[in-house]
């Protein structure tokens, strides 16, 4: 799902903002990637200690692909958990919203999705599975006015900048 947003959001135009962490993160980047876009990955270390090391191929492709490696942390600055949480403000702030694919009632994601919400930016949300322990945060950010996403039309349709990319047959689609 991230991936297949990713590469819709990115032939729209958008650069695509996230954590490198692996999962959800890591298919957004290499979404945009694939759709010849631009990605900025924020970065909760130094640059000389990426983690996740898997993903060491990933930020030599954005930084090939004159993508953006951000971080706010000295070159030699090892990761720790609260440098995750802290780099979620700088992915909000960076973005004009933030699409949740999955979150958890305690997670990074979480975390983003309030701060999004605090910095009065449009947080979309896909809906879960209510038996998921992985989509609690999500159907919940939902509830509490998130927009529902089903589809990159969804985003589309929030930003007159994006018009021209709604599929007019989408709804029909589903």
């Amino acid at each position: 799902v991230t991936l297949e947003f990713s590469e819709k959001l990115t032939k729209a135009g958008l650069t695509i903002v996230s954590g490198m962490a692996i999962g959800t993160d890591t298919f957004a980047h290499i979404g945009c990637l694939n759709s010849g876009g631009k990605t900025i990955a924020v970065l909760g270390d130094g640059f000389n200690h990426i983690f996740p090391a898997c993903n060491k191929k990933l930020f030599k492709q954005i930084i090939n692909n004159c993508g953006l490696i951000v971080s706010e942390y000295p070159p030699d600055t090892m990761w720790k958990s609260e440098y995750f949480l802290a780099r979620n403000r700088i992915v909000s702030g960076l973005s004009i919203g933030t699409l949740v694919v999955e979150a958890a009632y305690r997670s990074g994601t979480s975390v983003t999705a309030r701060l999004t919400k605090q910095q009065c930016r449009k947080l979309f949300c896909i809906p879960s599975d209510i038996y998921s322990s992985h989509g609690i945060g999500t159907n919940n950010f939902i509830r509490e006015g998130a927009i529902l996403t089903t589809s990159a039309n969804d985003i589309f349709c929030e930003y007159d900048f994006l018009e021209k990319f709604i599929d007019k047959n989408w709804r029909l689609i589903w």
